[in-house]
């Protein structure tokens, strides 16, 4: 149903963590869905609708994140947010790792 909550863990990939670029982008594709989403890292949460939110996980690569969702798409935001973080954000310096 969708009162279930969705989870999984990410890890950041990102030779320079989860920055202002790849937080930008993650902003922005959570705001296209209509659950709630949310990060965690060491207890410590983020809203994925908030920049700030999430730059305050410092979140540095190699960091395990729990990515969970709850609500209506929730299955959908955490496939294609987990697949943000498996692509390294689509960032020009991930192809040069």
């Amino acid at each position: 149903m969708s009162a279930a909550i969705q989870h999984c863990v990410v890890v950041v990939k990102n030779p320079e963590g989860l920055h202002m670029r790849p937080a930008d982008k993650l902003v922005r594709t959570a705001a296209s869905f209509q659950c709630q989403i949310e990060l965690e890292r060491a207890g410590q949460v983020a809203d994925c609708r908030s920049i700030l939110s999430l730059l305050t996980l410092a979140a540095t690569q190699g960091s395990e994140l729990i990515l969970r969702a709850q609500g209506p798409d929730a299955d959908q935001a955490v496939q294609v947010i987990s697949h943000l973080f498996e692509s390294q954000f689509d960032e020009p310096s991930a192809a040069s790792s």
